[in-house]
């Protein structure tokens, strides 16, 4: 039976980010399923027939197809080893996907990201501009994480691909995200417990909801794969605090994609929060990750979260990390709850200097004060809501 709000997504969904995990394309024993990838292509191609509709896919798959190829046993553990197995897979995965869409006339596009394309600002836009200019050339880009640079040493790392696709969706204004897996949607139990059900819509992600994701946790066959239905509400809570909507659905199922966007009421449909963020504000609270942190008192929370208000140096009572002005930091209540996350005016240094001072104490204590408040009201947006508390 088709749902009317669900229909009404659909329609509304330009551009479409779909996200497809490394199990929906791997075989039992590893190796890439191309009749599965010929089947995501070719859906790809059908809910885009006779619409302007434009597609963006994040797909998973390039180490398990690399384990594959190699005829590793297991995923590796060692980051050289991982390395080794994306930069192989992922040459025979963007085979396979170019191949699948120049069947239907239509060219793949290779996109390979890595945090700092997200954190840097300039970077950030750029390559949203080059998958605007692919929509123009008619190309279908393929996005996925540059897991053959990525070290996993460094804190400022996107996560996972289902993070990636919530970040490519929300610096595209992407209206849905559609993530598929190899499950129906958010159990209320073990999907391999016969009496749990599917949710059908969840209203808003929250401590309930993840509950459901650890106890829905389930694997079997060879490890392959790092994500998780715990990792995909946490993609889910990026994309819909930013407004977007998501859908978790079962990407082994016959023809999932052109259901979904008939309007079929399959998988979990999770809606967007609230109206749709300013694009800057979207970045700042959803798609770069903070590389510190700030300790506000209880005014300072009530200032910023309630009220709207900059940050004030006297509000911070700690520190954490090291970050130069400019930088991206998260701001969190006494209890450890991120409640902000903003663009600092300050680095650690000079902040730590003067949190905790009025700010008519700056000039005194640094010898300059080019800054009243510590983060502007305008490189503010709040997360809280997304975090469920």
């Amino acid at each position: 039976m088709i749902d009317l709000a669900r229909q009404q997504l659909a329609h509304d969904a330009d551009p479409l980010v779909v996200k497809v995990g490394t199990r929906c394309l791997t075989l039992p024993d590893g190796t890439l399923d191309e009749c599965q990838v010929e089947s995501i292509a070719e859906q790809l191609v059908r809910i885009g027939a006779g619409t302007t509709r434009r597609v963006v896919l994040v797909s998973s798959g390039a180490v398990g197809a690399g384990i594959g190829l190699l005829k590793l046993p297991e995923r590796p553990t060692d980051l050289p080893s991982l390395q080794a197995a994306a930069a192989v897979g992922q040459c025979h995965l963007m085979e396979s996907y170019n191949r699948a869409f120049q069947e239907h006339g239509l060219l793949a596009a290779q996109v390979l990201l890595t945090a700092d394309d997200i954190n840097d600002r300039r970077r950030y836009l750029n390559f949203r501009n080059a998958i605007r200019a692919l929509f123009e050339y008619g190309a279908i880009p393929i996005v996925n994480e540059n897991d053959t640079v990525r070290t996993a040493e460094l804190s400022r790392t996107v996560g996972d691909n289902d993070q990636l696709a919530a970040m490519v969706t929300n610096a595209l204004r992407a209206p849905l995200l559609v993530i598929l897996t190899d499950v129906d949607g958010l159990y209320d139990g073990d999907p391999a417990d016969e009496s749990s059900q599917v949710i059908g819509m969840v209203e808003a992600i929250d401590e309930s909801t993840t509950g459901f994701a650890v106890v829905g946790t389930h694997k079997s066959g060879p490890v392959l794969s790092k994500g998780g239905m715990l990792s995909k509400l946490q993609a889910a809570s990026i994309a819909t605090h930013a407004g977007e909507s998501v859908i978790l659905a079962n990407g082994r199922s016959p023809n999932i994609l052109v259901d979904l966007m008939a309007g079929e009421p399959l998988g979990t449909l999770i809606p967007g929060q609230g109206g749709r963020l300013a694009e800057r504000k979207r970045w700042i609270g959803s798609a770069a990750m903070p590389i510190g942190a700030l300790t506000l008192d209880a005014g300072a929370v009530e200032a910023v979260a309630e009220r709207g208000k900059s940050l004030l140096p006297i509000g911070i009572k700690a520190i954490t990390g090291i970050f130069d002005k400019g930088d991206l930091v998260s701001l969190i209540d006494e209890a450890g709850v991120e409640i902000a996350r903003g663009l600092t005016n300050y680095d650690s240094s000079d902040l730590g200097k003067i949190m905790g001072q009025p700010s008519e104490a700056i000039a005194d204590i640094l010898g300059r004060a080019p800054y009243s408040v510590a983060v502007h009201r305008n490189d503010l947006a709040l997360v809280r809501d997304a975090e469920g508390s």
